[in-house]
């Protein structure tokens, strides 16, 4: 029986079909800038803020009304979106609490057209 390192290679190296184009310098900035905040979910403030919303909600979605146990189901959502300042980010008053599905749906096609 014939070994199968004894067969070639058919396919040679592959290009890339989409050349990267180079990003300005303001494009680059705000790029950096917008990625700063996202470092703020992952700090115990943000957990402790995130549950002080889900239990002032009781645990429900204020969009569908569904009443979940399992938070990690559940999204302390900005209400409006803050884009970094840091007052609206930390701000109770502008978090709800949304379920997954609302939230990766309806809220995500709600600020994609805002945002536009």
């Amino acid at each position: 029986m014939a070994r199968l390192s004894s067969l070639k290679p058919r396919l040679g190296k592959l290009r890339p079909r989409i050349a990267s184009a180079p990003i300005d310098r303001q494009t680059y900035d705000r790029q950096r800038d917008q990625q700063s905040w996202r470092k703020w979910y992952k700090t115990a403030r943000w957990q402790k803020l995130r549950m002080v919303v889900l239990v002032r909600d009781l645990f429900t979605c204020q969009r569908c009304g569904v009443i979940e146990a399992d938070t990690s189901q559940l999204v302390a959502d900005h209400k409006r979106p803050h884009r970094g300042d840091e007052a609206l980010f930390w701000d109770d008053k502008n978090l709800w609490t949304l379920c997954k599905s609302c939230h990766d749906s309806w809220k995500q096609r709600e600020e994609r057209r805002s945002a536009g």
